[in-house]
């Protein structure tokens, strides 16, 4: 093996296992209000550990454990931590990456900011409502947005039409 393969598997596998883990980053208030705030306290009485890991401190489940992965039916997927509207199903994909990956977000869903973990810069996800972590956008989608909303399956709730 040379060094610039030995390089490359190394940052892969840094890479792979900061995806793997169920903690992160806090998120960061800036200058950012949302509709719906609560304190950390009210925040793990409404949510598990592992949907309180990714929605308010950036956390990302493990890929391929989300029963939302296999969803095929009709609806809607709204935020986990206040129930708004996301994600028609009518943009869900399947990627090949082991979350649930959608074409586009419904109108004014969510909100953006810069990741810059993982040694590059990423877009983030998050509920313009409450703030909650969704997951990332890549521009490597189908036709005819071109992005990729890979998302948390546990950041979301699925209603059927």
């Amino acid at each position: 093996m040379n060094r610039r393969n030995f390089l490359i598997q190394g940052v892969t596998a840094l890479s792979l296992a900061r995806l793997s883990m169920v903690s992160g980053p806090a998120i960061a208030s800036g200058n950012e209000t949302f509709e719906i705030t609560r304190t950390e306290q009210e925040w793990r009485e409404l949510l598990s550990d592992m949907e309180f890991k990714v929605l308010r401190q950036e956390a990302t489940e493990r890929s391929g454990t989300s029963p939302l992965l296999m969803e095929k039916r009709a609806g809607v997927y709204h935020c986990k931590g206040c129930d708004l509207a996301l994600y028609d199903a009518k943009t869900k994909y399947e990627s090949g990456t082991g979350w649930p990956s959608f074409s586009q977000s419904l109108p004014k869903a969510i909100g953006t900011k810069e990741d810059n973990t993982l040694f590059s810069t990423r877009i983030e996800a998050h509920c313009r409502r409450c703030g909650g972590h969704l997951g990332h956008i890549f521009d490597d989608g189908p036709a005819p947005t071109g992005k990729r909303h890979c998302l948390n399956g546990v950041s979301l709730v699925f209603k059927a039409a």
